[in-house]
């Protein structure tokens, strides 16, 4: 199976809107509401947490993924993420199927991106404005490296209401063009069509025990 692409935090849905030409952008900016505005304190502070662990030498990279893990879990909405890659077949599915693939599916996004990560750990990310859609707000941010072009991303963030009292969680990334939750869903939807849904868990559970002995084999 295909790894989806990545640009800093793995995190996909189906909802958000393809990136606009540069000059339907600036339209949009002074046209379009900026949305929620803790959205963009929000994504500044899960870069930024991304950010000190990718540059922190006092810590392995075991100790790093554990720390990504707990954003992961805090900040990204996974299980809705999930369960949209999935949207197509989920009505066929028995709840044995669809607890297992519950289970593994965060894991494995872990395990697809939290080492690619440390690629970006020279970049710089700057919040370039806010644009609200509806019940979501796109953050628009462009990432920077020494010697390489800029990346232009969207950061789709929602807030999810709950017994919490409601925060503000990652519901998709638009990375220069691409939306990763759509790439990731047709990549699902195929291996689904060739394989079978118990295929794509198995898979799934192969790939996060494959990671699992790696991260053994380098302690």
């Amino acid at each position: 199976m295909k790894q989806p692409l990545i640009a800093l935090i793995a995190a996909l849905s189906a909802l958000a809107a393809p990136a606009l030409p540069a000059a339907a952008q600036v339209g949009a900016a002074s046209a379009a509401s900026p949305g929620d505005p803790a959205a963009r304190p929000f994504v500044e502070a899960l870069v930024g947490d991304g950010f000190a662990i990718l540059r922190d030498k006092s810590i392995d990279r075991q100790a790093a993924r554990a720390r990504f893990r707990q954003i992961l879990q805090r900040d990204v909405a996974l299980d809705d993420i999930g369960m949209r890659l999935i949207r197509r077949q989920r009505t066929g599915l028995t709840p044995a199927q669809l607890s297992a693939y519950r289970a593994a599916f965060p894991e494995f996004v872990l395990n697809a991106y939290a080492d690619r990560l440390y690629d970006y750990a020279d970049a710089r990310v700057q919040v370039q404005r806010t644009i609200g859609r509806g019940p979501y707000t796109e953050v628009y941010t462009r990432v920077t490296r020494p010697g390489a072009q800029p990346i232009d991303t969207i950061w789709q963030v929602k807030n999810r209401d709950d017994s919490s009292g409601g925060k503000l969680q990652v519901n998709n990334l638009v990375v220069g063009g691409v939306n990763l939750s759509l790439t990731q869903e047709a990549d699902f939807t195929s291996y689904i069509a060739k394989n079978g849904f118990d295929a794509l868990v198995a898979f799934l559970k192969t790939a996060n025990a494959r990671s699992l002995a790696v991260q053994a084999g380098n302690k």
